[in-house]
C-alpha cells in the first residue's frame, strides 16, 4: 500500500474548505474519509497481489508488466498522476524559501477530480473478472457519509451501503446511488422543480423579510436577552459589539439606553463605522462566563438568573444589527422598525398557522431527549425541543419549506414518471442545508464575514449571539445553488469516470444499493461479499445519532414522505448504534463508562460477526479506525477476535487536515489505520497459547511497524497507532491467547488486547528515546516521559489515558507520580505537560523535583534542564551560564543528550516570529550560545490564524 502517497494526497484533499470533494457538500456529515484513501482500500482489497502469472495472463498491458507498473497503476486508478512526495518536499522547500510556485507545486490536479479512462477501467474489470470469476461486489455496513461506497461505485464496482441511522442511509441515496444510476440526466429536471419550489417559499415569505431600497440581505445578527432582575429592562447578552475588526473598516455596535434622557424599557442599537467605533467599549462585554453585568445599573447578573430566567420561558431575542450588500459593497445597519414589525408579523403567522402544521406533520414536535452527551448548555437555556433551536421566524420558515415540498411531490410524480422520486429526493436534500445555516445556533464571523454553520463543532454549544439567513429570496435559492453544484459535481466526476471511448456509446454501468438498519443484520446472503470495506464508529468521538435528531426531526417530514422505512421511529436508533455512549447508562454512576464501553464491544462483535457470514471464504475485511485512546482499539481488536478474524496486516495512511497550530495545543491523531482482515480457520492443536509465548512477535512486530512507517512520513501518535494492527494481527494469528496472570479464581483468561498494545508501547518508546538523544541508552523516568511525551503528542496537552499508558511505558510511572513532580497538571480528562516556570518549587519543597535554581544537586535531568531554562528566561542567558558552569553541565552527556532529545522533540514552530512553544525558543539561544554539539533543527513559520476560535470540521458546507 503506497500510504506516503495516499497520506499526501488524503491531506491535499482536505487542504482547503472551498476545494473539497463535492459530497462534502450535498449534506453534512461528521466523518467521511478522504476520497483518494477509500478508493486505494476498496481497490486494495479486490486487486490480486502482483504475481508473474498474472502478468502472462494479460500479456498485452503494460499496466501489470510488472511489479513497479502495477503500483503505479493502483495510484492511477486513485487519481495520482503525479509523484506527491517529491511535490511535498518542492512546496516545503519554497515555503521555507519565501518562494511563490506557479500553480499548485504537484503538477497535477486533486486525485478525485482526475476521472480515469475507460480503458483503465475496463483492464480493471478484466483482472477483477479473471481473479474472482465476476465483478467483486464492496460493502460497507456502517457507511455514514458514504465515501467508501462512492468511491467504489466510481470504478464501476458492484456496491452495497448500509447504515442505522436514516438521516446517512438517505444521504447514501442522494450521494451515491441516485447520481450513481441517474447522472446529470437529473440536473435540468432538479434546476426547473427546485426553482418551482423556492418562488413558492419566496411568495409566501417576503413579507417578513422587507428590504431597503437597492439592499441585499446578508444576515440578520440577534442576542438572546433576559430583563434585568432590578430594573426589568431587556439585557441583551453580547459577549462583545463587534460586526467587523478589520483595520480602517472597523463595524461595532452602540447600546442606546434613554432617549432624551428617558430611559428604554428595551435598548435600541446604533450602528458605527470606522473612527466612530469606541474600540473600548467595542470589546466590552455584556455576558462573560455565563454571568451578565446590566448596562443600566452596572451591577452583575448572576448566571443562576440567566438560567433561571430561560428555563421559565423568559428569555427573548433581540435583532442588534443587519448585515446588508449594497451598491458601495458590504456593510451593516441597524435593525429599522419595519424589521422589527416585520420579526413580530412573522410570530403572529406562525402562532395562527402552529396548530395546523403540527397536526398535518409539518413542524418537529419532538423533545429533545434527556439522555445525551451534547447537553452544552442548551438545556440551560431553555432548549428543551428540537423547535426550540430556531426563532418564530426561522421555524416559519423552514415549515414553509416543508409544506411547498409536500405540495410538490404529487406534482413532480405526475410529470416525471421514473425521475420523480430521485429529483424529489435532491430537492428534499435542500432541507438540511437550511437546518444546517439557519437557526439560533448559526452565527457571525466577524474575521470572515459571514456566517457559521450549526456544526462548526461536534455539539449543540448555546449561542449568546446567533446569525439569521434571510429566509425568502435568499437561503433557499442559494441552498438550490448548493444542491445543483454538489449533485452536478458528484454525478459529472461518476460520468466522466468510465466514460465511453470516442466512438462509442455504451456508459458505465453502476450497480449501487442502499439499505438502512443494523449492520449486525444485513440484507444479504451468505459468503456474497467479495470485499467488506468499513469505516465503523469511532467509539465515543461522534455520537452520530444524536446530533443527527437536530436533521431527523425535520427531514422524516420531507424525505420521510419518499423512504418512509428510513424513518420509522420518533427519533434516530441510539440502542442500537455501535457506540460508547456513557450517557444510556447514567442511571448506572460510576460504571456508565464500562458499560458503555462493553456494549460498544458487543455491537461491533455483532457486526464483525455479520460481516464474516456474509463474506466469501476467500474475501477480505477492511476496517478503517482512527482513535488514539487504548481502550478504543482494545474493544475494536477484541471484536475483530472474537468474530472470527484474522488482522493479516496494516496500514496508517495520514487522513486529517493538518491544523497549523495545534502543536501547541491539544495533540490529535492524523492518521487512520487500515486493518486488513480474513476469516480466521480454527487452529489444528489443542495447545494453549499465553501472552509470554508470544511476546517476542509482538514486540518485534511493533519495532518493524514503526521502523517502517516512520519513513512514510508517520510521526508522534500516529507513528504509536501504526504499531497498534501490527500486534493485532500477531495475536489474532494465534488466537485463542490466555492472559499470563489468571482471573481472581485460578482460572486462564483471554487476553485482553489492551495487555499486548503496552508491549508495543514499550517497543516504541525505546525506538524513540534512541533516535531523539541519539543514544539507546534511559536517562531517568521523568526526563524520558517528558522527551516522549513531546516526541509522541507534539503538543503541551493530552488526553489523560494516553499520558497514563506512555507513563507506564517508559518506566512504570503513574500520572499522580507526574504530578507529585510538577512534571504535569491534569484537569478534565486531560494532561499538561508544565512550563519550567510553572515547575518552579519554594525554598521550603526545594527537596522535590522541579525547578530549584539554589539546589546543589539534581536526582533528574529534566529538573536541571528546566532550571536552566528557567534562570535564562528570568536572569538572562549570562545567569543561566553561570549556573551550567557550577554543575559542570556544559560537559554533562546526560544533559547534553536532554538537551538534543528536546531540541528534537519540541514542536520548533514560530508565528510572527514568536515562538509558539516558548521552551523551543529558550533551548535555542541556550545551545546556540553554549552548547555547540546539539544539533537544531529547522524552526518553521506558520501564518496567524485569522479567526482563533474557527474550528475545521471533516465536512466544510
Amino acid at each position: 500500500m503506497p500510504v506516503a502517497e495516499l497520506g499526501i494526497e488524503s491531506r491535499r484533499e482536505r487542504g482547503a474548505a472551498s476545494a473539497l470533494p463535492p459530497l462534502s457538500f450535498l449534506h453534512i456529515w461528521w466523518a467521511r474519509r478522504p476520497l483518494v484513501a477509500s478508493a486505494a482500500v476498496a481497490l486494495a482489497g479486490v486487486m490480486p497481489t502482483w504475481s508473474n502469472e498474472l502478468a502472462a495472463a494479460f500479456p498485452d498491458a503494460p499496466e501489470v508488466r510488472t511489479e513497479a507498473a502495477y503500483r503505479a497503476w493502483l495510484l492511477r486508478l486513485v487519481g495520482i498522476w503525479g509523484d506527491p512526495v517529491a511535490g511535498r518536499k518542492q512546496i516545503d522547500a519554497a515555503n521555507a524559501a519565501g518562494v511563490k510556485l506557479k500553480g499548485n507545486g504537484y503538477g497535477y490536479k486533486q486525485a478525485f477530480r482526475n476521472a480515469v479512462a475507460r480503458a483503465d477501467i475496463d483492464l480493471l474489470h478484466a483482472v477483477l473478472r479473471s481473479t474472482w470469476g465476476e465483478l467483486p461486489t464492496v460493502a460497507d455496513p456502517t457507511a455514514g457519509g458514504g465515501s467508501i461506497p462512492w468511491a467504489a461505485s466510481r470504478l464501476g464496482l458492484p456496491v452495497v451501503a448500509n447504515d442505522l441511522n436514516g438521516v446517512a442511509a438517505s444521504v447514501l441515496k442522494a450521494g451515491v446511488e441516485i447520481p450513481a444510476t441517474r447522472g446529470l440526466d437529473l440536473i435540468p429536471e432538479i434546476k426547473k422543480w427546485g426553482n418551482v419550489l423556492v418562488k413558492r417559499v419566496e411568495e409566501r415569505l417576503k413579507e417578513f423579510f422587507p428590504l431597503n431600497d437597492g439592499e441585499s440581505v446578508v444576515a440578520y445578527i440577534w442576542a438572546n436577552a433576559v430583563p434585568c432582575p432590578r430594573t426589568g429592562r431587556l439585557v441583551p447578552l453580547l459577549t462583545d459589539k463587534w460586526l467587523r475588526k478589520t483595520a480602517g473598516k472597523e463595524v461595532a455596535v452602540r447600546l442606546v439606553t434613554e432617549v432624551d434622557g428617558e430611559a428604554l424599557q428595551e435598548p435600541l442599537f446604533q450602528v458605527d463605522h470606522g473612527r466612530a467605533v469606541d474600540k473600548k467599549d467595542a470589546s466590552t462585554a455584556i455576558v462573560t462566563n455565563g454571568k451578565a453585568v446590566s448596562p443600566y445599573d452596572n451591577l452583575v447578573i448572576e448566571g443562576d438568573y440567566i438560567k433561571a430566567t430561560a428555563k421559565a420561558g423568559l428569555m427573548t431575542q433581540v435583532l442588534y444589527a443587519v448585515a446588508v450588500k449594497t451598491a458601495m459593497g458590504k456593510t451593516f445597519r441597524a435593525p429599522s422598525s419595519t424589521d422589527l414589525e416585520a420579526v413580530r408579523a412573522a410570530a403572529a403567522r406562525l402562532n395562527e398557522i402552529r396548530r395546523e402544521w403540527s397536526e398535518q406533520g409539518i413542524l418537529p414536535t419532538e423533545d429533545i431527549p434527556a439522555e445525551a452527551n451534547y447537553d452544552r448548555g442548551h438545556r440551560m437555556y431553555g432548549i428543551n425541543t428540537w423547535l426550540d433551536f430556531f426563532t418564530p421566524r426561522q421555524a416559519l420558515v423552514h415549515g414553509t419549506f416543508g409544506e411547498e415540498f409536500a405540495r410538490l411531490v404529487p406534482e413532480v410524480r405526475s410529470e416525471l414518471g421514473d425521475q420523480a422520486e430521485g429529483v424529489l429526493f435532491e430537492l428534499a436534500l435542500m432541507q438540511g442545508k437550511a437546518l444546517n445555516w439557519n437557526s439560533r445556533a448559526t452565527s457571525w464571523n466577524i474575521f470572515r464575514q459571514g456566517m457559521r454553520s450549526v456544526f462548526e463543532k461536534h455539539n449543540f454549544s448555546f449561542k449568546w449571539t446567533f446569525a439569521e439567513f434571510e429566509g425568502a429570496r435568499a437561503l433557499y435559492s442559494w441552498c438550490l445553488e448548493q444542491l445543483e453544484d454538489a449533485y452536478g459535481g458528484i454525478a459529472r466526476l461518476l460520468d466522466e469516470t468510465g466514460a465511453p471511448e470516442i466512438g462509442a456509446s455504451d456508459r458505465l454501468g453502476r450497480q449501487v444499493t442502499v439499505t438502512q438498519g443494523s449492520a449486525a443484520s444485513l440484507e444479504l446472503k451468505d459468503g456474497s461479499v467479495t470485499h467488506i470495506c468499513m469505516d465503523p464508529p469511532y467509539y465515543d468521538n461522534v455520537m452520530y445519532a444524536e446530533l443527527a435528531d437536530y436533521f431527523y426531526v425535520w427531514e422524516k417530514r420531507t424525505l420521510g414522505r419518499l423512504v418512509p422505512t428510513y424513518f420509522h421511529d420518533e427519533l434516530t436508533d441510539k440502542d442500537n448504534e455501535a457506540v460508547a455512549n456513557p450517557a444510556r447508562f447514567a442511571m448506572m454512576g460510576r460504571r456508565k463508562k464500562e458499560l458503555a464501553d462493553l456494549d460498544y464491544e458487543t455491537k461491533m462483535t455483532s457486526i464483525f460477526a455479520e460481516s464474516r457470514r456474509v463474506l466469501s471464504d476467500d474475501g477480505v475485511l477492511s476496517v478503517m479506525f482512527t482513535h488514539k485512546r487504548a481502550e478504543a482499539w482494545d474493544t475494536l481488536g477484541m471484536g475483530l477476535l472474537q468474530a472470527g478474524f484474522t488482522i493479516e496486516t496494516s496500514w496508517p495512511v495520514n487522513t486529517e487536515f493538518e491544523h497549523s497550530l495545534h502543536v501547541a495545543n491539544v495533540n490529535a491523531a492524523e492518521s487512520t489505520i487500515m486493518l486488513v482482515c480474513r476469516k480466521r480457520a480454527d487452529r489444528d492443536d489443542d495447545q494453549k497459547i499465553y501472552l509470554d509465548d508470544i511476546e517476542h512477535d509482538i514486540r518485534q512486530a511493533a519495532r518493524e511497524a514503526a521502523t517502517r512507517f516512520q519513513h512514510d512520513g508517520i510521526d508522534g501518535v500516529d507513528l504509536l497507532l501504526s504499531t497498534y494492527g501490527p500486534t493485532l494481527s500477531v495475536i489474532s494469528q494465534h488466537w485463542p491467547v490466555y492472559s499470563s496472570t489468571p482471573d481472581a479464581d485460578g482460572r486462564d483468561q483471554l487476553l485482553r488486547p489492551e495487555d499486548a498494545l503496552a508491549l508495543a508501547r514499550e517497543e516504541i518508546v525505546d525506538l524513540r528515546r534512541s533516535r531523539l538523544v541519539g543514544q539507546a541508552a534511559k536517562v531517568d523516568g521523568l526526563t524520558d516521559f517528558v522527551l516522549l511525551a513531546w516526541d509522541t503528542f507534539g503538543a503541551r496537552e493530552f488526553p489523560f489515558d494516553t499520558a497514563r499508558l506512555l507513563a507506564l511505558a517508559v518506566g512504570g510511572l503513574d500520572v499522580d507520580e507526574l504530578e507529585r513532580a510538577k512534571i504535569v497538571s491534569k484537569a478534565s480528562g486531560k494532561v499538561k505537560l508544565l512550563t519550567p516556570k510553572e515547575r518552579l518549587r519554594r525554598e521550603a519543597d526545594s527537596g522535590l523535583p522541579g525547578v530549584t535554581p539554589e539546589a546543589s544537586s539534581f536526582e533528574y535531568v529534566i529538573d536541571a534542564v528546566d532550571t536552566a531554562l528557567y534562570i535564562a528566561e528570568v536572569d538572562g542567558q549570562q545567569a543561566a551560564k553561570r549556573f551550567l558552569d557550577r554543575h559542570g553541565y556544559t560537559s554533562d552527556a546526560g544533559f547534553i543528550s536532554t538537551l538534543q532529545g528536546l531540541a528534537n522533540a519540541i514542536p520548533r514552530t514560530k508565528v510572527k516570529g514568536a515562538w509558539v512553544v516558548p521552551e523551543a525558543g529558550l533551548i535555542d539561544t541556550l545551545c546556540t550560545l553554549y552548547f555547540d554539539d546539539v544539533v537544531l533543527p529547522e524552526a518553521e513559520e506558520m501564518a496567524a490564524p485569522t479567526d482563533p476560535n474557527e474550528n475545521t470540521l471533516f465536512d466544510v458546507e
